[in-house]
């Protein structure tokens, strides 16, 4: 679990600090920092560090509602009773609520009609063109799960110079306590254990490049990735111990 975790949360950036950015990319800021709604709690956390440091010209959420919505809003009526007395109708809408209720901080633009990785990045482009807003450089906030992923989406319908970072929502260790798989430190909103494992077991095949997967030579939803052969080897490795936990597509949020 911990293999295929490092391979789907991709950071390309130590911290969220203009620092690093400076340091590691000769960037003073990126056009645009992107939230996507499927990430856990943690994820506006992170997205609000950010806009404190000021590490963007333009804030937007993208989410609309999709496979990890129901269980988003859960956690985050635990977090936040306040915000489940309200009418939210988009992952967008509740982190938009989240971060003016925690934080105090508003973002630029939110994007409210997506369901998938797909139409989060589409109707993302959409709207920065809509809006005119000059984007060379784009910072993207997603679910660890689903961070590689959406990098590879964007990469697919983006324009080929536009630079892209990453930086998963979280980075956790799967270790084993008391004879049960448990989280060494556990993000804010983060899933279980059990869907987290689920999460993890959906996205190998989806991102390996074969006529099943999301890729080129498969349903073309995504670039190519390239798959390490330890990440091929963990996922094998957990699909025999637990047959049963790989997750498919929902067809309600095709």
């Amino acid at each position: 679990m911990n293999v295929l975790g490092n391979f789907c949360g991709q950071r390309d950036l130590r911290r969220l600090t203009t620092k690093d950015l400076s340091d590691h990319y000769d960037l003073d800021k990126v056009d645009v920092l992107v939230l996507f709604g499927g990430s856990i709690i943690e994820g506006g956390d992170l997205f609000a560090q950010a806009m404190r440091e000021n590490i963007a010209r333009h804030y937007v959420i993208v989410g609309g509602y999709g496979h990890t919505s129901e269980r988003l809003f859960q956690e985050m009526a635990k977090e936040t009773p306040e915000l489940s007395q309200q009418k939210i109708h988009s992952e967008a809408e509740l982190f938009a609520k989240y971060l003016k209720l925690k934080y105090d901080l508003t973002p630029d633009y939110l994007e409210t009609r997506s369901t998938n990785c797909g139409n989060n990045i589409t109707y993302l482009l959409e709207l920065l063109k809509e809006h005119e807003i000059k984007t060379e450089s784009i910072l993207m906030i997603q679910d660890a799960t689903m961070q590689r992923r959406m990098a590879a989406t964007l990469k697919k319908y983006a324009p080929d110079n536009l630079f892209m970072l990453n930086y998963a929502a979280y980075h956790v260790s799967v270790i084993v306590e008391n004879e049960r798989l448990t989280f060494d430190q556990e993000p804010r909103g983060m899933w279980d254990i059990e869907h987290y494992l689920t999460l993890l077991m959906g996205e190998i095949p989806r991102l390996h490049d074969t006529p099943e997967g999301y890729g080129p030579k498969g349903k073309q939803f995504i670039a190519h990735v390239d798959m390490p052969a330890p990440v091929l080897a963990a996922y094998h490795a957990l699909q025999a111990d637990f047959p049963d936990s790989e997750r498919k597509a929902n067809p309600a949020f095709s």
